[in-house]
């Protein structure tokens, strides 16, 4: 088979791989061909991708390749959400998902500490949503579950690694927190 069309085959393999996406061992598998050739077929496939205005692109973690819509249509993708009956995520979801997503892996005692109340609800309706997930347990007295955000988290919010996510304000989280309080607190 030629190159042309094994990168066909590969964009087909990547697309139906979905969530779990294809390690390079796999794609050689699969397609029977040399790791060099995987390479060149996904450098080919990316640059098709960034260079012929399509609403796709390659993704890479941890060295599995996933395939994506591109952040830059990120609006579309809302608007898109927006006309359909889903439902959207509370404040106490949103609060918990930033707490987690900037603290990972952080337990459910650690997330109730910041926010102050309790969060079991917001923390099951992330993990139905597939944005959270538990990623082991903490070495203390009780071993509470840890939890950290997913590939969907990143995927929806557009991002390729967490080292994107925006930087907190130079204060500690839990002194704005406390702050925030006081002010609303004393009127």
């Amino acid at each position: 088979m030629e190159l042309k069309q094994l990168k066909g085959v590969l964009e087909g393999l990547l697309f139906v791989s979905g969530d779990e996406g294809l390690s390079v061992k796999q794609l050689k598998d699969v397609l029977s061909v040399d790791t060099e050739t995987v390479y060149v077929l996904l450098d080919e496939l990316k640059y098709d991708y960034e260079h012929n205005q399509r609403g796709l692109s390659i993704l890479e973690q941890k060295e599995v390749f996933f395939l994506t819509t591109k952040p830059e249509h990120a609006l579309y993708y809302e608007k898109m959400k927006e006309t359909t009956i889903s439902s959207r995520l509370s404040q106490a979801a949103l609060e918990t998902l930033a707490i987690i997503a900037y603290q990972q892996p952080i337990t459910k005692v650690e997330i109730e500490e910041i926010r102050g109340v309790k969060s079991d609800g917001p923390v099951q309706t992330l993990v139905s949503r597939f944005l959270i997930e538990e990623c082991g347990r903490k070495e203390t007295s009780g071993r509470p579950i840890l939890y950290q955000t997913t590939k969907e988290f990143l995927t929806f919010f557009g991002l390729t690694s967490l080292e994107e996510l925006p930087p907190l304000p130079d204060e500690d989280f839990n002194e704005a927190v406390q702050e925030a309080d006081l002010f609303f607190n004393e009127s």
